[in-house]
């Protein structure tokens, strides 16, 4: 306790009122009846001290106040405060709780977040025990307190209070609540209190979400409460599911059966709402769609309505928005944040449309619109561009146009082809939105050069403007793209300023090898885009290649594949960040397009169109390269493609291998599979051309990469092959089929193509490509088409990839000659196979896709022995790990854990089994020669490690057991910090000696370090 004597003496008290100082001396007065346990725990346990104490603290506490929180005396007592109102929390008497719990909750609303910090720890262990009691008074209370605690709380102490929220059971305890409303008949306030701390917790941590989405009882309470009408209700509910909704997984089981959420969540959109409701509502709204497969999922229930609530809510800005209040302009900016959907493809675009977002979207830009098209027969489009620039620049709603441009980039990069504007009415409108968004562009385009916080907010709008133009000219509408280019072009005349050398010049200073940071990630980014830009307008196209800009895009892409700058959008520009994007779980990452690849996707977009221009005037490409060989850009476009970047970057470096005859996305898959094309001895069909040229193929993989090159039904009568002596059991893999080709196939063509089917990529000279792509689009070969075109790829097209898991499915078991049985099938129950009689669990493969991949059971199938005409083989590994390993077989993707709030809440045993499969894996793929499969396995083990150190006791122990030493030593490293705990806890007593002087060993050098604590 600090003593009132003390606190007198400073100076810095000079000039407190002498109310505050009697205050001051009554409190110290009332906590001087009790005791201090070293000076930091109050004690007292008679009930009438315990009330004058909080009588005093409630007198003391109605005198702070930002001012008098600046002397010493009042801060000093605060301290003591706290700890006595913790102190009495705990001593739990229900005489005086609900008092209690009413002064800790005004002692938190009254202090400021730097000042609540300190006292965060304390209390809220007592907090999280009160919110099950039975006194609702003190339950809400409590929990009224916790959510301005969380509310307040710093980042820094996330993890902290984490784990006392773990511990507490503070989650269990307050869905538990929200499960017993119903049925208890508690007041509605009750439930809003404790779905408030409740959204507050999800908000911040993610791995709390599973107990709500994965409880069946707790949802079908909030279907039911979802109907109360009262707003403070709706508001409630509403938060909630957002913060379940945050989690991609929780967003999906929520929209399971989400027709009723949906009618829920479109009401409270309505304008008869109150604009906190409304607001709410947007944003469910937004945390349902934040993955492709949420979005698609809403939109096919509720897809029109929900654009009209957009569109009506967006419509607020048509008339006077400089009268519009705080809450008027947030429900239109949410509004707005959830119009960026369009960027998801989807029958929503039409409704978008269909409502008139193009009208919408110019009243938010422009002031006076009607005066523009009242007088639009008499103006020339260059009038018409000094017009909107002035109408442009006198509008009211400046925060809203990153919105805009995202909005209208959505449009245009999803537009059908042939859609003709004009016809349906709307030319005028596109006009000037083109035009804002150009002028726009090139306007801020000049702040690039400034560095102060107006210049980085200037950019940000830059990149959104410039963004919405490159979706614009590259848009598959050939109407938007066309009118775009034209009008982009019109306005760079206007101006007179192309700064091609100026962007050139950003991405030659980015070559130094310095990080950019802000404002430099901007300036990147932007100058990329631009290139991208004029890269479709011939004249400034050739001032980029004037200027060498070839080379230096080409030099650009091979520093950062050394030097990757990796970022995402969402944390260069404002307007994107929010809760949302930092706070979500469980999203695909297969999802993404542009992902952290994002100046990669641009410079390679540049490079592509660059390459386009130079195969059409027939410059030779050595000329732009200087510094690196065709070999080596090429060797780097190919890595991009088969690597783990994103899909735009993948799709657009394949592009540009197009203009080197490399076509399709390479794999490693691919590349073991294609060594069997033309194999006589592994193949059971043969292809025929009509000069009766011939090649030995396999049927399992036609099927599945490329059927339309067998004909429907049965193909033609057998033949035997030419070891009439082999086995019955050996039959199926001897039985050759033959097909004859039409004779508009021959035989160059074939095979090229077949060299896609068996890998996903092939090479092939120009005089081939006609031929290729007419026989690809036979087979209705779309991604291949695409690239034979090199047609710039429409923005979030899927990526293709290789891919023989089909053959898998029953359809593929009658070609199988291969049984995989696992020596361990435990769990599994009422297990049956489709596709035979056979009880024991197993799997249908194909010797001709195993061994590609396994070189000890391609000699084992080669060897001439018995065992080289099994039809079962028992692998040495439990059933689970059989299926993952079939599943890298046939699409050299290994299956991993569902890392985010899934993983999180597996309790420790189960965790632990499914770290055990792929420690097996690493065993049995170091056994069978499998390199790629062992290190991705002891990289999936590593990583579970890492987020599960607890299982690390465990994990050495069996990595031991499977001889895996690295993987030991992993562990090892892990409980090195707590060697001597784990040493006199008795955990060591079941490891060998061996292993636990791995874990001293591994403790020493952490000591030897500093890095033990």
């Amino acid at each position: 306790m600090r003593s009132s004597s003390k606190h007198g003496m400073a100076d810095n008290n000079r000039g407190i009122s002498g109310h505050v100082i009697t205050l001051h001396r009554r409190l110290y007065h009332a906590l001087n009846l009790g005791s201090w346990e070293n000076r930091e725990k109050w004690k007292c346990s008679d009930i009438e001290i315990q009330r004058l104490v909080l009588r005093s603290v409630d007198a003391f506490l109605e005198c702070i106040s930002s001012e008098t929180l600046q002397y010493p005396l009042v801060k000093d007592s605060v301290v003591d405060m706290a700890r006595a109102l913790t102190s009495i929390l705990e001593f739990k008497s229900q005489s005086i709780l609900k008092l209690a719990s009413t002064l800790i909750l005004k002692m938190v609303n009254v202090l400021p977040s730097t000042m609540l910090q300190v006292h965060v720890f304390d209390l809220l262990c007592p907090l999280a025990d009160l919110i099950s009691s039975k006194n609702l008074q003190v339950a809400m209370l409590c929990s009224a307190t916790m959510t301005v605690i969380l509310t307040k709380l710093s980042s820094r102490q996330e993890r902290e209070v984490w784990k006392i929220l773990d511990e507490t059971k503070a989650v269990d305890r307050i869905v538990h609540n929200i499960k017993q409303f119903c049925i208890d008949e508690k007041p509605i306030e009750y439930f809003q209190e404790m779905a408030s701390v409740l959204s507050k917790i999800f908000w911040r941590w993610p791995s709390f979400r599973f107990c709500a989405w994965n409880d069946s009882d707790f949802l079908n309470v909030l279907d039911a409460v979802k109907l109360i009408p009262e707003n403070s209700m709706k508001v409630a509910v509403l938060q909630l599911y957002s913060s379940i909704g945050l989690c991609s997984t929780g967003a999906e089981r929520l929209l399971e059966n989400g027709e009723a959420l949906m009618k829920m969540m479109l009401c409270c959109m309505d304008s008869s709402n109150t604009d906190s409701v409304r607001i709410e509502a947007f944003k469910l709204a937004r945390c349902l769609a934040l993955s492709r497969r949420g979005c698609t999922r809403m939109m096919n229930i509720c897809c029109e309505p929900l654009v009209k609530a957009i569109i009506n809510a967006m419509d607020n800005g048509r008339s006077q928005p400089e009268k519009f209040d705080k809450n008027q302009l947030s429900v239109m900016e949410e509004a707005c944040r959830l119009a960026s959907v369009t960027y998801w493809s989807g029958d929503h675009h039409i409704h978008f449309w269909k409502d008139g977002v193009d009208r919408l979207l110019i009243d938010l830009l422009l002031e006076n619109y009607y005066k523009i098209h009242r007088m639009q027969h008499e103006l020339s489009l260059n009038d018409l561009i000094v017009i909107v620039q002035k109408s442009y620049n006198a509008n009211f709603l400046l925060s809203f146009r990153p919105y805009v441009w995202d909005i209208l980039g959505g449009l245009a990069v999803n537009c059908a082809e042939n859609i003709n504007h004009r016809m349906h009415g709307n030319e005028l409108q596109l006009n000037v939105l083109v035009i804002c968004a150009c002028f726009s562009f090139i306007n801020l385009v000049g702040t690039l050069r400034q560095v102060s916080q107006k210049g980085l907010k200037n950019m940000s709008e830059c990149e959104s403007a410039s963004r919405a133009v490159l979706m614009m000219v590259y848009s598959p509408c050939k109407y938007i793209a066309s009118l775009a280019r034209s009008i982009l072009c019109e306005i760079l005349k206007l101006y007179d300023k192309d700064y091609v050398e100026y962007f050139l010049e950003i991405l030659k200073a980015g070559l130094t090898g310095n990080k950019f940071g802000l404002p430099g990630n901007l300036q990147i980014v932007v100058s990329l885009i631009s290139l991208a830009c004029y890269c479709t307008l011939p004249t400034y196209r050739e001032l980029i290649i004037k200027f060498q800009g070839m080379k230096t895009v080409v030099a650009f892409i091979m520093w950062w594949l050394n030097n990757p700058v990796r970022l995402k959008r969402a944390s260069m520009v404002p307007h994107l960040r929010d809760l949302f994007n930092e706070r979500s779980c469980c999203i695909p990452g297969i999802e993404e397009w542009e992902g952290e690849d994002m100046i990669l996707l641009f410079i390679l977009w540049i490079l592509a169109e660059l390459l386009h221009h130079l195969t059409d005037a027939k410059i030779p490409l050595s000329d732009s390269l200087e510094n690196f060989s065709k070999v080596q850009l090429i060797q780097a476009l190919e890595e991009i493609c088969r690597d783990s970047y994103s899909h735009g970057s993948r799709w657009h470096a394949a592009r540009a291998l197009s203009y080197f005859g490399h076509f399709g996305f390479p794999s490693k898959l691919g590349k073991r599979i294609v060594k069997l094309l033309g194999e006589k001895e592994h193949s059971d069909l043969k292809l025929v051309l009509i000069n009766q040229e011939f090649v030995h193929v396999h049927e399992v993989i036609l099927t599945t990469s490329c059927p339309l090159l067998l004909p429907p039904g049965k193909s033609a009568p057998e033949e035997k092959s030419a070891n009439e002596a082999s086995t019955k059991s050996d039959l199926g893999r001897n039985a050759t089929k033959v097909v004859h080709l039409s004779a508009h196939v021959d035989q160059q063509s074939l095979l090229k193509l077949l060299q896609y089917v068996y890998s996903g990529y092939l090479q092939a000279d120009e005089s081939l490509v006609k031929k290729l792509k007419i026989f690809a689009r036979h087979c209705k070969l779309e991604p291949l088409v695409q690239m034979l075109s090199r047609r710039c790829p429409r923005w979030g097209v899927p990526l293709p990839s290789f891919d023989l898991t089909p053959a898998l499915l029953p359809a593929g078991h009658k070609l199988s000659n291969l049984i995989f049985e696992a020596s361990s099938t435990r769990q599994l129950v009422n297990w049956k196979c489709s596709s035979c009689s056979t009880l024991v669990p197993h799997l249908h493969v194909h010797k001709v896709i195993v061994e590609s991949s396994c070189d000890y059971l391609r000699a084992l199938f080669q060897s001439g022995m018995q065992e080289s005409h099994l039809q079962m083989i028992k692998v040495p590994i439990c059933w689970e790990s059989l299926n993952k390993l079939v599943s890298w077989f046939y699409s050299d993707r290994l299956p991993v854990p569902a890392f985010g709030c899934v993983w999180d809440n597996l309790d420790s045993e189960d965790k632990y089994r499914e770290i055990q499969t792929y420690i097996e894996l690493c065993w049995l793929a170091e056994f069978w020669l499998i390199e790629d499969l062992h290190e991705e396995c002891y990289q999936v083990v590593v990583s579970c490690l890492d987020s599960s150190r607890d299982l690390s006791t465990k994990v050495i122990q069996t990595a031991a057991n499977f001889s895996q030493w690295s993987l030991a030593q992993i562990a090892a490293n892990y409980m090195a910090p707590s060697y001597h705990h784990l040493r006199n806890s008795g955990e060591f007593d079941a490891l060998d000696n061996n292993l636990i002087e791995m874990v001293r060993a591994a403790s020493v050098r952490l000591s030897q370090e500093g890095s033990i604590e």
